[in-house]
């Protein structure tokens, strides 16, 4: 989700959008981290590009993700802008962008936190669609080159989100881009794991109606893709959160994740909410609470939006008040941080 984007996620006759999973391969039998965030900034002002750190787009201070470790957060979401990192299609990386995510990762590292890279931009370049005739699936792939080559290696990187939320127009070439930036990940990163979201803004609930050809992508050097999905519990599940209903159902979070889930569960693969946010209302924190523990019990990752330091009062934020106290949102996280037995990613 970005703030500078004005996001219609339709309903086309049914119900919005769905929460995020997670999923990688388990190391030595260690405990999937079963809640992450997501910390964004770097992605903000798609209207000022390059933009200048600090006014248009941000990254987290020296000692940012010491806070989040403390209170048992080891894995985060981090989008990017693709106009940034790569300035000229087709072209090298930025150094000076890049530099800010060396820099984030060597503090991410320091502190034991992994981090999911995120190209967060819809599936366009400068309002082009990727698999148009201006943006060509062979770029898309470079662009995947370049951000595997660079990170192959690095301690901190746990994978790669080579997309956020394809929509509208981008839909129809979505499932050969993707292929295709799997294929550019995989020329030079043979194992982490790649994140792969859905058409129709990766929503949860409409997950089966728009994305049965993802299924066929292949990963023939890992075997590890994981489907991304993201759920808002709003009224038209945009994230948006602009009236306040009479009522919400306890179980909508959980209902709006179902489809995705078992889709999930049909094709024997692995899942991840990407995105989902709620603002301090009781019965929306209760809705939370009972969706997480859904998704505890099938052993998918949950990545909270949004985090991050300059969300001034985004009332989604669960960026502690500048007196130090914690969202109401993070009440609930925390109960689930730690939580499970999961040693794979789900679904179970």
């Amino acid at each position: 989700m970005n703030p500078t984007f004005t996001r219609f996620k339709t309903l086309r006759k049914v119900l919005p959008l769905a929460m995020l999973l997670f999923g990688a391969t388990a190391v030595a039998q260690e405990k999937l981290p079963l809640v992450s965030i997501n910390v964004a900034g770097a992605e903000f002002s798609s209207g000022a590009i390059p933009g200048k750190l600090g006014t248009n787009f941000f990254f987290p201070d020296k000692t940012y993700f010491a806070k989040w470790k403390e209170r048992g957060i080891t894995l985060v979401r981090f989008p990017l802008k693709w106009e940034r990192i790569q300035p000229t299609l087709g072209g090298a990386l930025d150094p000076t962008y890049v530099k800010y995510i060396d820099d984030m990762l060597v503090q991410a590292n320091t502190y034991g936190v992994k981090v999911i890279l995120d190209v967060h931009n819809y599936a366009r370049y400068n309002n082009e669609v990727i698999g148009s005739a201006k943006v060509t699936y062979s770029h898309f792939r470079k662009l995947n080159e370049l951000i595997a080559n660079r990170y192959k290696n690095n301690p901190a990187v746990y994978g790669y989100d080579i997309m956020n939320e394809p929509y509208g127009a981008a839909d129809q070439y979505w499932p050969q881009a993707a292929q295709a930036g799997i294929n550019g990940i995989r020329v030079y990163d043979k194992k982490k794991p790649i994140f792969v979201e859905g058409r129709s803004y990766s929503g949860a609930y409409t997950w089966p109606w728009y994305n049965d050809p993802l299924a066929a992508l292949v990963d023939p050097k890992a075997d590890n893709i994981i489907y991304s999905a993201h759920a808002y519990i709003d009224d038209n599940g945009s994230g948006q959160y602009k009236t306040a209903p009479a009522t919400v159902d306890p179980m909508i979070g959980v209902k709006r994740i179902e489809p995705f889930v078992n889709w999930l569960k049909k094709n024997g693969k692995k899942g991840h909410i990407g995105e989902f946010g709620v603002p301090n209302d009781p019965r929306y924190l209760q809705a939370m609470d009972n969706t997480l523990a859904y998704l505890q019990k099938n052993c998918i990752t949950m990545t909270y939006w949004a985090a991050g330091p300059s969300w001034g009062t985004y009332k989604l934020s669960i960026e502690p008040t500048k007196a130090g106290i914690d969202q109401a949102q993070w009440a609930v996280l925390k109960k689930y941080v730690g939580g499970g037995n999961c040693t794979k990613p789900g679904p179970n």
